[in-house]
C-alpha cells in the first residue's frame, strides 16, 4: 500500500489546523489614521506583536455609529476593537453593538482618570478638539469661537468637522451663550435652531472634513484660513512637518476616545491581551512624547516628562479652559443632530 497520499493529506490537515488556529488569534484593530496611527503604531502596536507574537492587522476609519451597525449583524463582524467617540461607545453598548468589558482582564477602574471607564469601553486617549491656525498666515491670531464665525476680522474659508458634536456646541458659543450653559440650551428646539442660524452666517466660507488628518492639509495648502482639528494633529505636524499651526484651546471641547470590543468577535481572548497591555502604565507614559494626547491611566500621567504634560489636555491650564464632555446628552441627540446637519449641509 502506498502511504504516501496519506501521508500528505495528514500534513496537509495539520497545517490547515495550525493555520486555523492561528487565524482564530489574529486581531483586527482600527482607529483613526494618519499621524494617531503612525504613534499608536510605534508605542503599542508593534511593541505588543512583538511581545505577545499575537498576529495584529491595523485598519482605519472615520467614524460612525451606521457603519458599527452595519458590521455587528455579521457572525464575524471582521473587525475586534475598535477606537470609538464617546456618544458612539455610550449609545453602541446600550443597543448591544459592543461587548461589556470584564477590567479584571485589563486593569482595575479605580486606577483610571475620571470618565476613563465605560461599561463597553476603556478610554484610548484623551483629546481636545478646537480651533486651528497658521501662524505665519494670521499675525493676529484667534482666541475663542467668536473668532471662527468673524467673516470680517478673518475672511477666508474654514472647516468644520462633519459632526453636531463640535459644530453645534461652538456656534452657540460663538453666539454668545457660556460653555457650562451649551448642553442645557442645545437640548431645546430652540437651541439648536439657534445654533443652526449662526451657522449660516458662514456657510457660504464653510468646508467641511471626515478625516484626521485633513486639517493640518487644509491650512498647509491655505485652502482655509481656519479649521477645527484635533489638538494632537496640530502638535505632529509641527513637530514632524515642521509647521507653525496654533491651537485655541479656550471653548475646545475635551473628550476621550475609547476601545470598544465589537460584540460576536470571535478574538476576544487577543482583544484583552491587547487591553491590558495597552493600558500599562509605563507602556502609555510614552505614547504624549510622539503625539500630544493625555493618557487615561492615573500612573502613566506621573511618568510623564513635566515639560510634555503642558503641552497635552490634561494640563490643568488646558482643562480649565475646555468645554467638557457630556455623556448624557450626545447618545439621545447624536442620530437625530447628524442627520439635520448633514442635510443642512447639503442643501
Amino acid at each position: 500500500m502506498d502511504y504516501k497520499p496519506l501521508a500528505k493529506l495528514l500534513l496537509a490537515s495539520s497545517f490547515s489546523i495550525f493555520s486555523l488556529a492561528a487565524m482564530a488569534d489574529d486581531l483586527t484593530v482600527v482607529d483613526y489614521g494618519g499621524a494617531f496611527q503612525d504613534a499608536q503604531r510605534k508605542v503599542f502596536y508593534e511593541p505588543f506583536k512583538a511581545e505577545s507574537k499575537v498576529n495584529l492587522k491595523v485598519e482605519s476609519w472615520d467614524g460612525g455609529l451606521g457603519v458599527i451597525r452595519s458590521r455587528a449583524a455579521s457572525a464575524d463582524p471582521g473587525w475586534d476593537l475598535v477606537d470609538v467617540e464617546t456618544a458612539d461607545i455610550v449609545l453602541g453598548c446600550e443597543e448591544g453593538l459592543f461587548e461589556e468589558l470584564d477590567y479584571s482582564k485589563i486593569a482595575p477602574k479605580d486606577t483610571f482618570i475620571p470618565g476613563a471607564t465605560k461599561d463597553c469601553g476603556v478610554a484610548v486617549i484623551v483629546y481636545n478638539e478646537g480651533i486651528a491656525y497658521d501662524k505665519d498666515k494670521l499675525k493676529d491670531p484667534p482666541t475663542g469661537w467668536a473668532d471662527f464665525f468673524d467673516l470680517k476680522k478673518f475672511p477666508g474659508k474654514r472647516a468644520l468637522r462633519m459632526t453636531p458634536i463640535v459644530s453645534l456646541p461652538g456656534a452657540l458659543i460663538a453666539d454668545g451663550v457660556k460653555p457650562e450653559d451649551v448642553y442645557k440650551v442645545l437640548a431645546t428646539e430652540e437651541g439648536v435652531d439657534r445654533a443652526f442660524k449662526k451657522l449660516d452666517t458662514i456657510k457660504k466660507d464653510l468646508i467641511f472634513w471626515k478625516a484626521g488628518a485633513q486639517p493640518p492639509q487644509l491650512l498647509a495648502s491655505g485652502e482655509v484660513v481656519m479649521t477645527t482639528s484635533y489638538n494632537g494633529r496640530v502638535d505632529a505636524a509641527n513637530r514632524n512637518d515642521k509647521r507653525n499651526f496654533g491651537f485655541v484651546w479656550n471653548g475646545s471641547m475635551q473628550t476621550f476616545d475609547y476601545w470598544a470590543i465589537m460584540k460576536g468577535s470571535p478574538r476576544k481572548d487577543a482583544a484583552y491581551k491587547f487591553l491590558q497591555f495597552y493600558n500599562r502604565p509605563e507602556v502609555q507614559a510614552k505614547f504624549p512624547d510622539e503625539i500630544a494626547y493625555g493618557v487615561p491611566r492615573k500612573e502613566a500621567s506621573g511618568l510623564i516628562d513635566p515639560k510634555r504634560l503642558a503641552d497635552i489636555p490634561s494640563s490643568p491650564d488646558h482643562v480649565s479652559v475646555s468645554v467638557p464632555p457630556n455623556d448624557q446628552f450626545w447618545p439621545d441627540h447624536i442620530d437625530k443632530l447628524t442627520e439635520r446637519l448633514q442635510a443642512w449641509a447639503a442643501q
